[in-house]
């Protein structure tokens, strides 16, 4: 291995380490800025994801499994609690009988735009205040691309088959 070799390995792996790091963060810090409001940093992706203008109408399961990158399996038992929680519910597509689609409740809209939004704003602050616009901006970048090639790596380690309820899939 050359030393240009060593180089890559090594900063990747702190690279890595350093992810792993601020996803246990992200949920340790962030589940506690919610907390109030009975939210995780899960069901705070749930709503952020649901609230978007776009899916006002709903999202269906799987499309929603997709988007937040989780199994089924994982978000279905997610979504039970936030059913239990009157945060969302499961309402049959209006298009479509056989598919059904989560939709946030008004309950999960007041938590959302009303109790949650000032603490969620004041968290993002808090980690990212001495970040410029320019650093979140290349920051995004480069975490998009490495999502994209994670993506890319999934499809060629699963050769084209569906994955596995919880293969290769963070659990929520």
């Amino acid at each position: 291995m050359n030393n240009n070799e060593a180089t890559r390995l090594e900063l990747a792996n702190r690279i890595f380490f350093r992810l792993y790091q601020c996803a246990n963060m992200l949920h340790k810090t962030g589940s506690r800025a919610v907390e109030a409001e009975g939210l995780t940093t899960q069901q705070w992706a749930v709503l952020g994801a649901l609230s978007r203008e776009s899916v006002r109408q709903g999202m269906a399961l799987g499309d929603l499994a997709r988007y937040l990158m989780v199994s089924r399996q994982n978000l279905s038992g997610l979504i039970s609690r936030m059913e239990r929680d009157r945060l969302v519910q499961v309402v049959p597509d209006e298009k479509d009988r056989r598919s059904r689609l989560v939709v946030m409740t008004a309950h999960g809209q007041d938590i959302w735009q009303v109790q949650a939004q000032d603490k969620i704003h004041a968290y993002y602050e808090a980690v990212l205040g001495d970040f410029s616009v320019t650093d979140m901006t290349h920051t995004l970048h480069y975490l998009i691309r490495m999502l994209e090639s994670m993506d890319r790596v999934d499809a060629q380690q699963l050769g084209g088959r569906d994955p596995e309820p919880d293969e290769n899939v963070p659990d929520l």
